[in-house]
């Protein structure tokens, strides 16, 4: 892992993801018939907003950046890495098997991270990427991390 580079840890993820599902949660009750899709929308792209951040990875001071090139997470990644938490999304409307189903890959995606030395999930390992904290002080004015 790269020295400007800290590891996120794993109950910041954890609550940056709970901030990003209440996200999710209030645009499906508040816009009745394009809620569901806002909401799958920005389970899919959140992390390609804000320089790699989600509004909840903002808030908790997260970033997603490439494993490889440690620059912020791009649209493309940001989809691969959620697509596996999409397709639990899209099978939420089930009674029974989509909540057993979105267990089942929360449950997946978890052991993963556990057992993942970089803290990589299953997204993470499917998009390249990787979660790490914001450090204020590494930051320039743009948002751009300041390798130097």
């Amino acid at each position: 892992m790269s020295e400007e580079f800290k590891k996120a840890g794993l109950l910041l993820r954890a609550i940056a993801k709970i901030l990003d599902f209440i996200i999710i949660a209030a645009a499906i009750e508040v816009i009745p018939k394009a809620g569901f899709f806002a909401g799958l929308a920005y389970l899919l792209i959140g992390d390609s907003l804000f320089d790699g951040r989600s509004l909840g990875k903002k808030l908790i001071g997260l970033r997603v950046v490439s494993a490889d090139l440690n620059t912020p997470c791009t649209l493309r990644d940001s989809i691969l890495r959620n697509s596996t938490l999409g397709i639990g999304f899209l099978f939420y409307k089930i009674p029974w098997i989509g909540w057993i189903f979105i267990v089942i890959v929360s449950t997946v995606e978890f052991i993963i991270l556990l057992g993942s030395r970089d803290g990589m999930r299953l997204g993470d390992e499917i998009a390249k990427t990787k979660v790490v904290t914001v450090n204020t002080d590494t930051e320039t004015i743009t948002g751009r991390l300041n390798v130097s």
